[in-house]
């Protein structure tokens, strides 16, 4: 199996164009072999639904802080309407989707990250049993960041790390595709590479700060996790999704 896990930022499905362009460039991928799994987020859902219901969110270095009343809206806006959104965008590009929370099939074992963020989830690889049978199947899993802890407490878990771990339960290459191009400089440059030493520096000097911070820590955490590098891109350039394609050096590349 040639496996590969795209993980979307929540900005996507605020854009039509964008998801049909992601999914027609995985029917692509498919036709040449691969087999992706998506994994996803969904910020700005989230904070649509809670305002929707007179919520208001916080962010803690940047992780959202989910207290437990909320959490009930947070798994609805994630596992419900970008879930479903995501599940039907797919199909309309002639795939065959799944879609998925983190909770589902023992995929991974989940347990709150830290109290002073309420039901925010940390997770770790448990088995591979049901994506490797969706997979064989020739379904396309969409799986969103919702967990459940051995008490059936929901949380919501980080997407970035979310895919890390599929990544980690799967041992396949991860692409973090948001609506920047990848890592930039102090300039708003390009990095087309970025090594543990860069990042340490630019994250020091504040370059990389907030939910980039939390990216990158991401990848470099899947990039040591399965030994190989992480490409950090955009699904708004369609160039960028054509070169994931054709095997082009994308983004920005994020080495263990």
């Amino acid at each position: 199996m040639k496996l590969m896990v795209i993980k979307v930022g929540g900005a996507l499905l605020e854009c039509d164009k964008g998801m049909s362009r992601l999914f027609d460039t995985l029917t692509k991928l498919t036709a040449q072999g691969w087999q992706p799994v998506l994994v996803h987020g969904g910020g700005v859902l989230v904070e649509q639904q809670l305002s929707a219901n007179g919520m208001t969110s916080t962010k803690h270095q940047g992780l959202r802080v989910t207290p437990e009343e909320q959490m009930p809206i947070v798994a609805g806006a994630l596992a419900g309407i970008a879930n479903t959104k995501l599940v039907a965008a797919a199909k309309a590009s002639g795939l065959n989707p799944v879609g998925l929370t983190l909770a589902d099939g023992e995929m991974v074992s989940a347990r709150v990250l830290d109290p002073q963020l309420g039901c925010v989830g940390q997770v770790a690889p448990k088995s591979g049993a049901l994506l490797s049978a969706l997979l064989t199947c020739g379904m396309l899993p969409i799986i969103s960041s919702v967990a459940a802890d051995e008490q059936g407490q929901l949380l919501n878990v980080n997407a970035d790390q979310a895919a890390t771990v599929i990544c980690q339960l799967l041992k396949a290459p991860l692409t973090l595709l948001s609506d920047v191009s990848g890592v930039l400089d102090g300039k708003g440059q390009l990095i087309a590479e970025l090594t543990p030493q860069l990042a340490q520096e630019l994250v020091r000097s504040g370059v990389i700060e907030g939910g980039m911070k939390v990216k990158v820590e991401a990848a470099q955490a899947a990039a040591q996790a399965i030994n190989n590098k992480v490409t950090v891109a955009s699904w708004r350039h369609p160039e960028q999704l054509a070169g994931l394609v054709d095997g082009h050096s994308v983004g920005t590349q994020i080495f263990p």
